[in-house]
């Protein structure tokens, strides 16, 4: 096997692999088709999801890939290489691990971050029925985040006004300010929605149908991007006095799991996470579990964020530039380097593994 074994060129190849990789080892796999959308050619989009091992099992694995659309090229990659590599085909007893492949499937085919109404999925999970958490700091950087044209002139007026928001308030604070989600501007960075997305009201549907038999629960979700290239980074959100979280230290270390800075600055205050969605919808059930990126340009990677929307709403297509810019958009998310891709899987099948050593140990008094 090589990389083109497990990494694809368009979702349609990443949905093929992937049933593949799951055929392979006798999982069961369900899809759950988009009533509405389709990808750039028309094919059908659906989250595709895979139960190996026992579905009845107490202790469920969750590992799902491309939250953030673009993303899931090499989250579905990772899925595929444990399923190839790993130990997918001799689980523990008692353990389960479903994999949800392709979240938001609108932004895999189309190579973005975001959903088909432009929502960061990893800030849907608020409560859109309550007033959504404010931004205000986002809301006076909005104008200076968003290109009416793509170059020189809109990257430093960026960076201009960005630095006069780090001089005043700090770099921590812009930081924040930018990615923590906000809801007012449907046409901006990090937009949460105004309600719930398919891919969020899906999710729901995939824990309800196929962990109701669960007692405990852990979770790795796939991003790119945060960290240092090709190496992992980790985002624990369960709180640091908790057993949860004693048990993602266990399972991954601890140099891996606290005082994680994200770029060397403090951490967002992240609204609507999908692992606050998955804690909401197991209920009273434990989940251990985090965030896991594979770093790719680090902290240059703001200048890329609004690329992805000026593609999206105001590119020409069918221009060579906009076929350049994209193909930059892609490799900035998913590098196009060997190096990169050999990085990320050979730590990803390792990352799983521990995930489900750590699964199959967490004593079922220990969750109680």
């Amino acid at each position: 096997m090589d990389l083109t074994d497990f990494f694809a060129a368009s979702y349609t190849q990443a949905r093929r692999k992937f049933i593949d990789a799951v055929a392979s080892v006798n999982g069961t796999l369900a899809s759950y088709p988009h009533p509405t959308q389709h990808g750039p050619n028309g094919e059908p989009l659906a989250v595709d999801v895979a139960h190996i091992g026992d579905p009845a099992a107490p202790r469920q694995l969750i590992v799902i890939s491309g939250t953030h659309g673009l993303e899931g090229y090499a989250g579905s990659a990772a899925q595929i290489a444990w399923l190839r590599l790993g130990n997918a085909g001799k689980l523990p007893p008692g353990l389960g691990v479903l994999l949800i492949h392709g979240l938001n499937p609108y932004g895999f085919a189309h190579f973005s971050r975001t959903t088909e109404n432009n929502v960061d999925l990893n800030r849907n999970f608020v409560d859109h029925e309550r007033a959504h958490p404010a931004n205000p700091d986002y809301d006076r950087l909005h104008p200076h985040l968003k290109a009416e044209d793509w170059g020189w002139e809109f990257l430093e007026k960026m960076a201009a006004a960005e630095a006069n928001y780090r001089d005043e308030h700090g770099a921590d604070a812009l930081f924040n300010a930018r990615v923590k989600g906000q809801y007012n501007h449907a046409d901006g960075l990090f937009y949460g929605g105004q309600a719930r997305e398919w891919s969020n009201l899906t999710l729901q549907r995939i824990i309800e149908e196929h962990l109701a038999a669960a007692r405990q629960v852990a979770l790795i979700d796939w991003h790119t991007g945060l960290g240092k290239y090709g190496e992992p980074f980790f985002l624990c959100f369960s709180p640091e006095d908790s057993a949860e979280y004693q048990q993602a230290v266990h399972w991954w270390g601890e140099h891996r799991i606290s005082n994680a800075r994200p770029h060397g600055l403090s951490r967002p205050q992240y609204s609507g996470l999908v692992f606050h969605g998955v804690s909401r919808f197991i209920g009273n059930r434990p989940l251990v579990g985090a965030v896991i990126e594979f770093g790719t340009r680090e902290i240059a990677m703001n200048k890329v964020q609004p690329l992805d929307q000026w593609l999206r709403f105001r590119a020409p297509r069918q221009t060579e530039r906009f076929e350049l810019l994209q193909l930059d958009l892609r490799d900035a998310y998913v590098p196009f380097s060997q190096e990169w891709r050999t990085a990320a899987l050979r730590q990803s099948v390792d990352i799983t593994e521990q995930a489900v050593a750590g699964l199959a140990s967490w004593k079922l008094d220990q969750a109680a």
